[in-house]
C-alpha cells in the first residue's frame, strides 16, 4: 500500500483548488466523496460520463490540488476527500463547493 504524492496542508494553494473546482466532472466526483468515506476510483466516478483515461486525469487534478488523497493497493486506487485539511486551510470553501455541486446535480 502506498499513497500517491499530494501537497502538504500548508502547500495547498487557493488558485489550484479553485481551478480543480471549476470543472463540473471534478465537482461531481467531490460530491460523491462528500460522505468522507474512502471510495475506489471506479465507485467515485460512477455516474460520471467520461472515458476512463479522462476520469484518471480528473482524479490527478483533484489530488495535485490537495482536494483528495489517493491510496494505491495493488492495481486498485482508493480516494478520500481531504476535508479537514481543506477546512483548516480555506474554511468554508469546500462546503460551498459541495453545496453548489449538489444543487447542480439535482437539476
Amino acid at each position: 500500500m502506498r499513497y500517491l504524492p499530494q501537497p502538504a496542508t500548508d502547500d495547498i494553494r487557493f488558485v489550484a483548488v479553485m481551478h480543480a473546482l471549476s470543472d463540473q466532472v471534478r465537482l461531481g466526483i467531490l460530491v460523491t466523496l462528500a460522505d468522507d468515506a474512502e471510495h475506489s476510483c471506479a465507485a467515485a466516478a460512477e455516474g460520471v460520463d467520461v472515458h476512463k483515461s479522462t476520469a484518471t486525469h480528473h482524479f490527478r487534478v483533484l489530488r495535485e490540488a490537495g482536494l483528495i488523497s489517493t491510496r494505491q493497493e495493488g492495481r486498485s486506487r482508493f480516494v478520500r476527500l481531504r476535508r479537514a485539511d481543506l477546512n483548516n486551510r480555506f474554511p468554508g470553501v469546500l462546503d460551498a463547493a459541495l453545496n453548489a455541486g449538489s444543487m447542480t446535480a439535482e437539476v
